[in-house]
């Protein structure tokens, strides 16, 4: 049974963030002491970092749940909850990050280059970061976001300048055993290399990576035999080597017969069509080899190929092959673009862009959707009539309640805030100015039960316009 995995689907969960804590100073002597409630830590990541110790996907193909640890609880005193902790993930050079739908998420080459596949949750702000001046003692906290739950599959793509390619018991597992120091399964029969083999050469001052892949039949391409599994494993190999058996038993096939089906088979798997060819024909040590190699030579010479008459288990025409590999390998190398310094993209928002969406869905119903009012909705404590009256402060100042008169709502109808399978859902009740001196008993808010007094109206306007500078300051995050 094979230990080499290079295809899994992986259920990744960050962790979730702490929650803040609601909590006053008490000292003796000191009765007013004020909120100490401290912030709730953030949840761990989920990080894919590439580690070329690693050559296989096969832990996460046995264990395929992965989660990072949660943040914990702010406590009294000031005191913040501790952050979770980073769950690191090694994977192979090379491998790809998709999302369900087969879309690229992250291309992963080279030692230490990272991704994170899931985010952790911010924590809640306990009442000391929410006190403000006309909130001197907040009676509640927000909670810690949840984090992201990511499905993603992970495919491996070897990285390898030189690949193999050609028929089943064409000689490839023999010609990368004598190149370089691999030591692959060699047997007399089909599909003998079941998973791509990788080995290291040396010629002259030029080293270079030369895969063997298992290999293709006619309908490769289509997933016929193992081909559609390990086709992908060509895609980033700079050099292509037909490996052409000379030798065959089979009567219906030859050398060049061979090659247009494999090259047909590329072609239809495609990308592959400026990949410098080499072709090499195998098994000259056998004497009907022989006699066929030279017969074969010149038409594909003809073609354009440079060809190559070689002999795995006599060692012969090896030196002049890896030198020639070298040579494509070191041009490739040197027509590659120059890696430029990571560049840092500002895509500022449009200044009329809201932050939100207002959308009407059927009668009497109206969904919001934007990151800032799902995250809020996120982070409020429902139980505490306090924390819903200062989501009401926060979705007023965005400009929530203007959107909802302009879309057409009236007292009574449905407002969702977030996505349909996950949205909150209340009965809009406008209101003219949204303010939190209009509290009563801590953790309490009059206009949960329909009372707006009056003469804090003058002090709202004011206070609201303090806090509004301070939020957009960049004091209180959002």
């Amino acid at each position: 049974m094979t230990t080499f995995v290079d295809r899994v689907e992986l259920h990744v969960a960050a962790g979730n963030g702490g929650h803040g804590c609601a909590s006053v100073h008490r000292e003796k002597f000191k009765p007013l002491g004020g909120p100490d409630g401290g912030n709730g830590g953030r949840g761990g990541d989920v990080i894919l970092v590439v580690d070329q110790s690693v050559t296989t996907l096969l832990d996460y193909h046995h264990s395929p749940h992965r989660k990072a640890t949660n943040g914990k609880p702010g406590e009294g005193g000031n005191r913040s909850g501790k952050d979770g902790q980073d769950l690191v993930l090694p994977v192979p050079d090379g491998t790809v990050v998709l999302d369900k739908a087969g879309n690229v998420l992250a291309d992963l080459v080279g030692h230490g280059t990272s991704y994170v596949a899931a985010q952790g949750g911010r924590g809640g702000l306990g009442n000391a970061a929410l006190a403000s001046a006309r909130r001197k003692a907040p009676g509640f906290a927000l909670l810690g976001e949840p984090g992201d739950l990511q499905d993603i599959v992970l495919e491996l793509k070897t990285v390898a300048d030189v690949a193999l390619v050609g028929y089943p018991s064409a000689g490839k597992s023999s010609l990368i055993s004598v190149l370089s120091a691999a030591k692959p399964k060699i047997a007399d029969y089909p599909f003998t290399t079941l998973v791509p083999n990788l080995g290291v050469v040396t010629a002259g001052s030029t080293v270079y990576t030369i895969a063997d892949v298992p290999g293709l039949i006619p309908g490769a391409s289509q997933g016929k035999g193992l081909g559609l599994e390990f086709l992908r494993h060509v895609e980033r190999c700079s050099v292509l080597v037909h490996v052409l058996d000379t030798a065959t038993l089979e009567s219906e096939r030859d050398p060049v017969s061979d090659l247009d089906i494999i090259e047909e088979e590329l072609a239809q798997y495609g990308g592959l069509g400026d990949r410098p060819r080499i072709v090499v024909l195998n098994k000259i040590d056998v004497p009907d080899g022989k006699d066929l190699a030279e017969m074969v030579r010149p038409d594909l010479e003809e073609r354009g190929y440079r060809v190559f008459e070689v002999s795995a288990v006599a060692h012969l025409g090896l030196k002049e092959l890896s030198f020639a590999l070298a040579d494509l390998v070191g041009a490739a190398r040197a027509a590659r673009p120059k890696e430029e310094a990571t560049r840092i993209v500002i895509r500022p928002k449009a200044v009329d862009d809201a932050g939100f969406t207002v959308v009407r869905e059927g009668d009497g119903l109206f969904r919001v959707r934007g990151e800032k009012p799902e995250r809020w909705v996120r982070q409020t404590d429902f139980n505490n009539d306090e924390a819903v009256g200062y989501l009401a402060d926060r979705l007023n100042r965005l400009g929530v309640e203007e959107e909802l008169m302009k879309a057409g709502a009236r007292t009574g109808d449905g407002v969702a805030i977030g996505p349909e399978d996950n949205a909150v859902v209340f009965d809009w009740e406008p209101t003219v100015m949204a303010g939190a001196e209009m509290l009563g008993r801590r953790g309490e808010d009059h206009r949960l039960e329909g009372v707006r007094p009056a003469a804090q109206r003058r002090r709202d306007r004011d206070a609201e316009r303090d806090e509004a500078e301070r939020e957009y300051d960049g004091f209180e995050p959002f």
